[in-house]
């Protein structure tokens, strides 16, 4: 076929008027020819018959009985046509006409080659009458573009897209010069024709589908905006929205055009005819909620050098960072804080002898793994661990949310089995009260001690989920309860376990944070657990769980909670120091730079550490804290930092007897039932890289959780260091690990691998 014709005929697109006289003069020579056929083939059948007698008997008779049975033949074919066609002409004088271009037939036959797309439509009445060759038909403009119901369209940029959604017939031909052959406008009106990044940031705080709702001409489908459905396409790996009306071109520009990387896992672009996949994203967001945080910048000793903290012994982030990478997700970032990860772990820090000096420091200096010729001083204080004897009584309110949104099987189902082990591991004198809430708070079961074990157990089987959310009016209740057996001398603690949000009564975090610190001033402290994912208010539960005094963990497994609630029950609920501050002051003779690794969430100002009135973090009992700084040495020429051209000098001693330390470190708490705080202090030497081997190795291990946590955060500081080192060191440094939780890191490092895609 003619190329250039086959166009030249395209833009065609409306047909001549019909012109009578050509239609009778076709008439006449149809007429014409078949008296012509007839005249010819009786003429071949007498000249035939002379031909014949010069022939044997026997040929002429079998050419006779041959030529008899073909005039025959002949003569009724010529009836039927006559029969047939005259009539249909009487009726239809216009049936010999060609056909007008604008009109639209649907093509049965297959040719011989593979044949061009055809885009089809509604059925049309076949036409009897053959179209006259390299005369392809052409599609109405008038057309409007009309996406199916309940789907999200993107406008087509050609007119053959246009075609496959509205047209009533077939077209034939190459579908790309089809597109660039008919001039039609490229987006129609009110229809969006791309969606790109900057569409969709234009609304940083809606989900993803929200934002697709929000752009101008994107019709969305409303079962997107549905909560309970963004909710369920949000946990689901494998969620689509369907986008119809696109074809190969508007594939390729898809394809070509950037993407933003989205939650958990991004959404596949389903076409009527490809798919279009999107690059993978780098990590989940889901509906989860973090407090958004910066990593710790590098500081100049001359200018800063005081840096001071509150200890963190919270792990949630941990869990939820295993979690995660279980699944194949890489975590969002405000999930991952460096310093939760690093605590998750014990380390062999040397225990404290009295519970008046409740924690002893411990001091080491080694060699950074990420930054050639830097330092890491390694802090680590553990908790004094408390003999059975010395144990107090616990008056403990199970606070736990049974609301709809925890009928999930890692959600309520795991609640239940995390307090059934708690309640094992407790002593007959010990009292447990129940308090639940959903759409309203109540009381489950009164303050019972322990040795009714079976009573607190039934309890707990009864819990259903239902309902919305009244977690402010529960904390009010279990705090009630508390109070009403409360012990002087014993442990008095609400556990509350959660998935989210509190969407009915106190909406205010601060609001909440004030109500439980006036409440931990009456001794009663708050913990939070956190299960699930999805509207899993992390920021929340770590505001409530400083303000009262309690941890921060998120329980993902029954192994995780077996590890809060029975292994290391006596640091969630036994508190031996509170308030607890560190703070330590860098010597600029031997310090050119500092940086501390995490504890972003838990930066203190430099005065307030001796201000007794300033909140910090509770170490329970055996409870290990580890803090890192990384340095560079004064002699070393890798700094990160130009030197300051007013400032005094740097390189001289601070002080007498200094130059053998890299800074002095000081650390205050109070005892669980004093308001003034006691003081520890302790230079850190130089020298101070000889440790027992049992130590030295949980050096290395933390380091390697350390640039684990870092590289998460998109290692701004790692330079060149790999998730392959990091399994290296974490595999060299392993040690006992009787609970196999080291190894289980080493695993989670290389699924961090995997989703990383490297």
């Amino acid at each position: 076929m003619n190329k250039q014709h086959y166009k030249t005929v395209l833009e065609q697109t409306v047909a001549p008027p019909p012109d009578p006289e050509a239609r009778l003069r076709a008439r006449r020579a149809a007429v014409e020819e078949f008296v012509r056929i007839q005249a010819r083939s009786q003429a071949h059948s007498k000249d035939g018959g002379a031909t014949a007698t010069a022939l044997p008997a026997r040929a002429r008779s079998w050419m006779v009985q041959t030529r008899a049975f073909a005039l025959a033949a002949s003569i009724g074919v010529a009836v039927i046509g006559i029969a047939v066609t005259l009539p249909m002409l009487r009726e239809n004088p216009d049936l010999l006409s060609p056909p007008a271009a604008h009109e639209l037939t649907t093509s049965t036959e297959k040719p011989a080659e593979a044949p061009p797309p055809t885009v089809s439509a509604a059925p049309v009445e076949p036409a009897t009458a053959e179209p006259a060759a390299e005369s392809p038909r052409v599609l109405p403009r008038s057309e409007p573009f009309s996406p199916p119901p309940g789907q999200l369209p993107l406008a087509p940029p050609a007119a053959e897209v246009r075609a496959a959604e509205s047209a009533a017939t077939a077209v034939e031909g190459p579908r790309e010069e089809l597109a660039s052959a008919i001039d039609v406008p490229a987006k129609p009106t009110g229809i969006a024709d791309s969606i790109t990044s900057e569409d969709i940031d234009k609304f940083p705080d809606t989900s993803t589908a929200e934002s697709l709702q929000r752009v101008p001409g994107i019709i969305a489908n409303p079962s997107t905006l549905d909560p309970k459905t963004t909710q369920a396409a949000r946990e689901s790996e494998s969620s689509e929205v369907v986008v119809t009306g696109a074809r190969a071109a508007r594939n390729a520009r898809l394809r070509a055009a950037p993407q933003k990387r989205v939650s958990a896992p991004p959404p596949a672009i389903t076409m009527n005819h490809g798919l279009v996949e999107p690059p993978a994203a780098e990590e989940y967001t889901g509906g989860d909620r973090f407090r958004s945080f910066e990593a710790n910048a590098v500081k100049q000793v001359s200018a800063e050098p005081v840096s001071t903290f509150s200890a963190d012994v919270d792990t949630a982030s941990y869990g939820f960072v295993r979690k995660q990478l279980t699944q194949g997700l890489l975590p969002q970032k405000d999930a991952v804080r460096v310093e939760e990860m690093i605590n998750y772990f014990d380390y062999a820090w040397p225990a404290a002898d009295s519970r008046e000096t409740p924690f002893r420091p411990t001091v080491v200096v080694s060699d950074s793994p990420w930054g050639k010729g830097r330092k890491l001083i390694h802090i680590g204080i553990k908790g004094y661990e408390l003999p059975a004897r010395q144990r107090p009584d616990a008056n403990l309110v199970l606070l736990i949310d049974v609301s709809g949104s925890m009928n999930a099987p890692d959600k309520l189902p795991l609640v239940k089995d995390a307090m059934r082990l708690l309640v094992d591991n407790l002593e007959d004198d010990d009292t447990v009260a129940i308090v639940v809430y959903a759409g309203a708070a109540g009381q489950v079961l009164p303050p019972t001690p322990v040795k009714e074990k079976d009573k607190i157990l039934a309890a707990l089987a009864t819990l259903t989920p239902g309902g919305s959310t009244a977690g402010a009016e529960g904390i009010r209740l279990a705090y009630e309860l508390a109070e009403k057996s409360f012990r002087k001398e014993g442990v008095n603690r609400i556990l509350l376990a959660t998935d989210g949000d509190f969407n009915v009564g106190i909406h205010n975090t601060r609001e909440l944070e004030g109500f439980v610190e006036r409440k931990r001033a009456k001794g009663i402290f708050l913990s939070v657990l956190g299960f699930g994912q999805g509207n899993y208010r992390d920021e929340l539960a770590q505001a409530l769980a400083q303000n009262g005094n309690g941890v921060a963990v998120y329980i993902d497994t029954l192994n995780e909670a077996h590890k809060v609630l029975v292994q290391e029950a006596g640091a969630a609920l036994f508190t031996i120091a509170k308030d607890v501050k560190l703070q330590v002051e860098f010597n600029p003779a031997t310090v050119a730079e500092y940086r501390l690794v995490g504890y972003e969430t838990r930066a203190l100002k430099r005065e307030d550490f001796n201000n007794d009135a300033v909140d910090a973090g509770d170490v329970g009992a055996g409870h290990a804290v580890t803090a890192i700084y990384e340095i560079t040495p004064f002699a070393l020429n890798a700094r990160m930092l130009d030197e300051s051209r007013y400032a005094p000098k740097e390189g001289t001693p601070a002080g007498k007897g200094t130059a053998g330390e890299y800074g002095y470190l000081k650390i205050r708490y109070k005892l669980p039932d004093s308001q003034k705080s006691r003081l520890i202090e302790q230079p850190i030497n130089i020298d101070a890289g000889r440790v027992p081997e049992a130590i030295a190795r949980d050096i290395e291990f933390s380091t390697a959780v350390a640039g684990f946590g870092q590289l998460l955060r998109g290692g701004a500081y790692t330079g060149a260091l790999g998730y392959d080192d990091v399994a290296r060191q974490a595999l060299a440094a392993r040690g006992e690990d009787p609970f196999g939780y080291r190894n289980e890191f080493v695993q989670l490092v290389r699924k961090a691998q995997t989703a990383k895609g490297l």
